[in-house]
């Protein structure tokens, strides 16, 4: 008995007390502190916390459980900079493993906020208001979105990690982004491998659909480079211009539609995990979460003029043929009427 009793009490002594981290009231920072590190200034923040603490509150009996703001600035934090859980989680004053477990209830709340955030404009009002702000750029009329796809690089997933390739030859998600004059998101698709061709995406997208089946009233369309067939919604630019017309045509496309590509610029320079840091080392699917939260933050951020004095990161455009299918002679006639006005 009295080694039983031995046993017990060094097995006692072994036994590692629970230790918890010092966790900063990181909210109490100042707005450029918290631009810096978290892209948005505290009262956003803390609007943030408050939508998303329905979702992310648990009943524990536990007397540390991890408080809602420090389970959203965590994820602020990783999806604006990229960095390893364990650096973010130090940061905020919780394990890496607690981190890791809080990371996708997070994106999911932020998901569900995109429908409130990233809305297409069906309505009549709302397109009048985009096509005013598109057309102080170039005089382009009836533009209610311009539109392309990016490419955000993802590790290797375990299974038909073939479909995930890329022209450029790396594994990835094809997000399709379509946008307004202003840079906010009116339309994200995030969920094809990387393989699947822009026009794919959009054709089988809820917009995409909508559109086809005469979703925009009068002249309304968005503007899509060669990678996209010519529709009556969605005008491309001429292949070859062979007047002086033709060739103005063509520059007022280019200069309007080119507000995509700082929209994606602005959208990975904002969220680092999206770009420069590297590729995401998750799976495909939550490599997804993580692209659509980021989007949504991005809304967030645009909608109540957040600076953007962040570095745009404007990428190099995937190298692709232009759509060779015929298009329809209605199509072709829109585009005619469009290039006359230059």
């Amino acid at each position: 008995m009295a080694d039983l009793a031995l046993l017990e009490d060094m097995h006692a002594a072994l036994r590692r007390e629970r230790v918890f981290l010092d966790r900063r009231d990181l909210l109490m920072e100042s707005d450029e502190w918290l631009l810096s590190r978290f892209r948005l200034p505290r009262h956003l923040l803390v609007q943030l916390c408050e939508d998303l603490e329905p979702q992310l509150r648990r009943e524990t009996r536990r007397s540390h459980a991890i408080p809602v703001p420090v389970m959203v600035l965590s994820t602020l934090g990783f999806l604006a900079t990229g960095t390893f859980q364990r650096e973010i989680s130090d940061r905020s004053g919780i394990s890496q493993p607690t981190f890791s477990r809080t990371l996708p209830a997070v994106l999911t709340a932020i998901k569900s906020l995109s429908r409130r955030y990233i809305q297409f404009p069906f309505d009549d009002g709302q397109q009048s208001i985009i096509k005013r702000e598109f057309y102080r750029i170039a005089e382009y009329p009836n533009v209610v979105g311009a539109i392309d796809c990016t490419h955000v690089r993802i590790k290797a997933p375990s299974t038909n990690d073939y479909a995930f390739i890329n022209r450029k030859n790396y594994h990835s998600i094809n997000v399709q982004i379509i946008c307004d004059a202003k840079l906010t998101i009116l339309n994200m698709v995030a969920r094809w491998p990387g393989g699947t061709h822009d026009s794919f995406i959009l054709q089988n997208s809820s917009v995409g659909i909508k559109l086809r089946d005469g979703a925009l009233q009068g002249r309304s369309h968005l503007l899509g480079d060669k990678g996209y067939p010519l529709t009556e919604y969605l005008v491309t630019p001429l292949a070859n211009p062979a007047t002086e017309q033709e060739r103005r045509f063509n520059t007022a496309h280019i200069r309007t539609r080119s507000t995509v590509e700082r929209c994606i610029g602005l959208l990975k320079g904002r969220w680092l995990c999206l770009g420069s840091a590297g590729e995401l080392l998750y799976s495909p699917q939550k490599s997804c979460d993580i692209i659509l939260a980021s989007g949504v933050l991005h809304n967030i951020a645009q909608g109540n003029g957040v600076p953007d004095d962040v570095q745009m990161l404007l990428e190099e455009r995937m190298p692709r043929e232009p759509w060779l299918a015929q298009p329809h002679m209605r199509a072709v006639q829109r585009r005619q009427e469009l290039v006359d006005r230059f």
